[in-house]
């Protein structure tokens, strides 16, 4: 991701997270946003206890912890 990109993304995690008390509705509402702002189809998976394997569009895959124990993933689908 650009630098621009992922501050932005990680704002929209941070608001998201401080909006909602559900992570399905906070993931949602990421979602939402990056399909807005940056083009779908953009996907964002947010939880305590996960794994994963994706295919992601390069340069556009994001990885971060929240509050340390709230694990974020946000990538742009090929």
């Amino acid at each position: 991701m650009t630098d621009e990109m992922k501050a932005d993304a990680k704002d929209m995690v941070v608001n998201a997270l401080d909006k909602f008390d559900n992570y399905e509705h906070a993931s949602r509402f990421v979602k939402d946003q990056m399909d807005r702002k940056f083009g779908a189809p953009w996907h964002c998976v947010i939880g305590e206890g996960f794994g994963y394997e994706v295919t992601y569009e390069q340069k556009h895959f994001l990885f971060m912890f929240h509050r340390g124990h709230v694990a974020v993933v946000l990538f742009k689908s090929i």
